[in-house]
């Protein structure tokens, strides 16, 4: 006669089969790893909510969905920007101000980083919009770039017309979080968020510029945006 198995061999191997399954699971299951996205494709943002859109890459509703308009803007190096400067070209954007003593130099510093981390990658722009736009000349965004170690035609610091520059932000870009308050021209632009664009002028990322955790998933995103086809 077979002697049965005790109760605690029992439970000791339906743990192991469990525990097994698991981790399994977790392998093929699509888990972050350090330095990675956490999804096959990035997500697409709309509107002021933010509410990601899964959206198939090359898809007609791809096509169909909000894209950033176009404009005309001047650098640090006198340069004239538009729509076309970022064709093909994935980009980071922020809204700043040269004489902002309080989160600016901090966002300016990461974005200094996302720089460095991209900066012989020909593929990946970074745009910084002015919201004083008459006091930020292009000598001062000049001297300013030069204070940050800004690569020319790398990294480009913007001027221009201030209700162009601010509808694109509250309008385009989203950037400011007062869902349900309406501002005018007169209400003053300021936000630390960063937005990641992909080389269909879609908005493909938010992040915080002044969070080192945030920037980090940034640069992940960039990388897993190169990937993307």
């Amino acid at each position: 006669m077979k002697k049965s198995l005790s109760p605690k061999i029992r439970f000791l191997g339906l743990l192991f089969i469990v525990l097994t399954g698991c981790q399994n699971s977790i392998n093929k299951a699509n888990v972050k790893i350090e330095g990675t996205s956490s999804v096959e494709h990035l997500p697409y943002y709309g509107d002021k909510s933010f509410t990601p859109k899964w959206i198939k890459p090359g898809s007609l509703e791809e096509r169909k969905f909000h894209t950033i308009p176009d404009y005309k803007l001047i650098n640090q190096l006198g340069d004239t920007l538009t729509k076309d400067t970022f064709k093909n070209k994935i980009y980071i954007a922020d809204f700043f101000f040269t004489s902002c003593p309080g989160i600016c130099p901090r966002m300016t510093s990461n974005m200094s980083q996302v720089q460095e981390t991209f900066k012989n990658d020909d593929e990946v722009l970074l745009l910084s919009h002015s919201v004083t736009p008459s006091i930020d000349s292009i000598s001062v965004l000049l001297e300013y770039a030069e204070g940050y170690g800004v690569i020319d035609n790398k990294w480009h610091l913007v001027t221009g017309d201030k209700m162009e520059i601010y509808n694109l932000g509250r309008n385009h870009y989203f950037v400011e979080n007062d869902l349900g308050e309406s501002k005018g021209p007169d209400d003053f632009l300021h936000s630390e968020n960063f937005l990641l664009i992909d080389k269909n002028s879609h908005i493909r990322g938010i992040y915080n510029g002044l969070n080192r955790a945030s920037i980090n998933q940034l640069v992940a995103d960039i990388k897993a945006l190169k990937e993307e086809r």
